[in-house]
């Protein structure tokens, strides 16, 4: 699966090595804000948006209307919400004064970075890779470790839900693919549906995941009958 929070082809991610937890990993962020400026990649999953929306104190609808563009991912037949850029800077709509204003409710990939994530869709199994960073500096004073950046950046607590997401987005766009993909009329207001399930159709008061599992299973049966 590619990895959440970047648009780019599963060629490109294929060449980089993968990292075991126990192995060296010296990156420290360097606050330089090289990672914010001119994006235009940045994918949202569903709990990344449930976190911002919670950051917010905004219902998710509203939340992705203000910052996100949602669109229909033309492989995958599944909904889709992209991190739209200030209109004023063409920076990250949350990147002010050389600082992530959201910082404790940022989105997978920015926690990640500069790691990347791939998920089996069968199994759930997690692994990272690193890409070749272009600001950051080194730890000298004390050996630190890829579980060791997981942990201290929320990535590990996060990734039971990031696995899951994984797994029932696949079982989703299989169902659409095999119903006929877009060549199928009912395709389309099927993944719109879905775009609710998936992104919308939470409240932030209560805990992302009984939601989610509500959510998807019960448009899973709603699928069966549209297709």
């Amino acid at each position: 699966m590619i990895e959440p929070g970047r648009r780019e082809s599963e060629s490109a991610l294929g060449d980089c090595p993968r990292m075991g937890a126990g192995e060296p990993f010296d990156f420290v962020c360097a606050g330089c804000g090289a990672c914010c400026r001119n994006r235009r990649d940045l994918v949202l999953s569903g709990y990344d948006l449930y976190r911002l929306a919670r950051r917010l104190n905004l219902p998710p609808r509203l939340t992705a209307d203000a910052f996100c563009r949602e669109f229909l991912a033309p492989e995958s037949c599944l909904p889709a919400l992209l991190l739209r850029p200030s209109a004023r800077t063409g920076h990250c709509p949350f990147f002010e004064a050389n600082a992530c204003t959201v910082h404790d409710a940022r989105p997978l990939a920015c926690a990640l970075y500069p790691l990347g994530q791939a998920i089996d869709p069968a199994t759930g199994q997690i692994e990272y890779y690193c890409q070749m960073p272009l600001c950051g500096s080194a730890v000298r004073d004390a050996p630190q470790t890829l579980q060791g950046y997981l942990d201290r950046s929320g990535v590990a607590a996060r990734a039971g839900i990031d696995a899951r997401w994984a797994v029932v987005c696949t079982a989703i766009s299989q169902k659409l693919r095999d119903a006929g993909g877009w060549h199928n009329p009912r395709v389309k207001p099927a993944a719109r549906r879905a775009a609710r399930a998936l992104y919308y159709d939470y409240t932030i008061r209560d805990d992302f995941y009984p939601q989610f599992t509500a959510n998807t299973a019960a448009l899973m049966e709603l699928l069966d009958r549209m297709l």
